[in-house]
């Protein structure tokens, strides 16, 4: 079968033809229809040597979605043609937040040679992707590969974000999103559909800003040197109450950290590198808490597919060939995609 593998760090990936897996045990194989294209991917491949725990060759794609085809005699709980996305976390399998489907947060994940489908294991950018488990399948019935493949991430990981910070995020509320890409503008949408705040959104780009509209923002700006006033003027100068950043650059935290009003919440969910420094006292907003989400739980899943079967969140997709994931990959380094990119096979 076809398959997008990584064989050396910092390196393009290549298309390779590899023998089609075959289910043992609990296993279960399922043959892809469509795989998200991450940011995430670009930092596995733009990676040094040694700084991942990954053991090379491997087939990239965490976000898939595809039909069950066979199993292995120990799977439970599958059936042929089944429609499913997967829950891309993979942790070991026997810890308590495992048994538990929170995978994203495993005890031995420091341990493991792998954090999941695509991520130190073969994952979707294939034909046909090995699941270890049938735990880590999530029905998605009628609805399209192309929609829900990017949920298992782009829309798993925000709403774990809104999740986090729902407690603080009632009636006469402000929640800013920076950062409108394939994750912000779902963290909009799922922000309009489970919370009662009103949403501010803020990018570099004047088609992400119209995407967030699309996504229903109450308003949007772009990420300029006057911006903390302009978000602050739309809270009376009290500041958002929660901020959620998708970018997490040196200039997107200060900005956060500058529009955060006191005793709010900061979701820092991008990995660009930015850094916080902590101290008391300090610049940093009074009584302000700040969380690191990592992806999200395997129950969660399951509720964003939920949410997306009843039509409360859609993900923005462009959809292209597995072959072409070289210029996917390209556009998405150039800031070149808007919402989320899906490689579904030739």
């Amino acid at each position: 079968m076809k398959a997008l593998r990584l064989t050396a760090w910092g390196e393009a990936p290549e298309p390779t033809e590899v023998e089609q897996p075959v289910p043992r045990g609990a296993e279960v194989l399922v043959r892809v229809e469509a795989t998200g294209l991450c940011h995430s991917d670009l930092h596995v491949i733009d990676a040094a040597a040694g700084a991942l725990p990954y053991r090379l060759p491997f087939t990239l794609g965490h976000e898939v979605a595809g039909r069950v085809t066979a199993w292995g005699p120990d799977a439970d709980g599958v059936e042929a043609g089944q429609r499913v996305v997967l829950y891309g976390p993979w942790g070991c399998d026997s810890c308590d937040r495992c048994a538990a489907g929170r995978d994203n947060y495993c005890d031995r994940r420091d341990t493991l040679a792998w954090h999941g489908a695509g991520l130190g294991r073969d994952g979707g950018m294939a034909e046909y992707v090995l699941v270890p488990s049938a735990r880590h399948l999530v029905p998605i019935g009628d609805l399209t590969a192309d929609q829900a493949a990017p949920l298992s991430d782009a829309g798993l990981t925000s709403y774990h974000a809104v999740a986090g910070l729902r407690h603080a995020l009632g009636e006469g509320t402000t929640t800013a999103v920076i950062g409108i890409g394939g994750l912000g503008h779902l963290a909009v949408q799922i922000l309009r559909a489970t919370t009662a705040t009103r949403v501010l959104a803020v990018d570099t780009r004047e088609d992400a800003l119209t995407l967030a509209d699309r996504s229903g923002a109450d308003f949007g700006t772009l990420a300029r040197a006057d911006t903390a006033r302009v978000l602050r003027g739309q809270t009376r100068g009290a500041g958002a109450d929660a901020v959620l950043d998708f970018v997490g650059n040196g200039q997107t935290l200060e900005l956060a950290t500058g529009i955060l009003r006191p005793g709010g919440e900061l979701a820092v969910v991008g990995s660009g590198g930015g850094r916080l420094t902590v101290s008391k006292p300090g610049v940093l907003p009074p009584g302000f808490r700040l969380s690191l989400p990592f992806w999200g739980t395997r129950p969660e899943l399951t509720e964003v597919v939920a949410l997306a079967r009843s039509g409360a969140i859609h993900v923005e997709t462009e959809r292209l060939p597995l072959s072409a994931a070289a210029e996917a990959i390209g556009r998405l380094r150039r800031g070149q995609v808007r919402g989320r990119a899906v490689l579904v096979p030739d």
